[in-house]
């Protein structure tokens, strides 16, 4: 598994404590688009293992992160570099644009 499942409980340790930038992928098992992103975040994962770590967050299951960070459409895509949100990226796409907000952060 290239990535961890961040919940309520364990975001501030596996996110916000973090020594490398943190990609959170914002999600839901009844979601389509989330399902066409995520072979895109898989690949990025093995891409810069070492380098970016990858959260997925069901927005389902795990409310108070969603509300917090005002996820209102999914998927949603957070970057997080030093324990703060410093881009996002709203709904499905390309994979060379996950890439243009993210690289700055690396």
């Amino acid at each position: 598994m290239a990535y961890t499942i961040v919940t309520d409980d364990n975001f501030e340790k596996e996110v916000l404590q973090s020594d490398i930038p943190v990609l959170v992928d914002f999600w839901a098992e009844w979601c389509v688009p989330c399902k066409m992103v995520e072979p895109v975040v898989d690949q990025i994962a093995q891409e810069y293992a070492g380098k970016l770590k990858i959260g997925k967050v069901d927005v389902d299951s795990n409310p108070g992160i969603s509300m917090k960070y005002g996820i209102r459409s999914i998927p949603t895509l957070l970057i997080f570099k030093n324990g703060q949100p410093v881009d996002q990226i709203i709904g499905a796409v390309p994979k060379k644009n996950i890439l243009q907000k993210l690289l700055p952060h690396l």
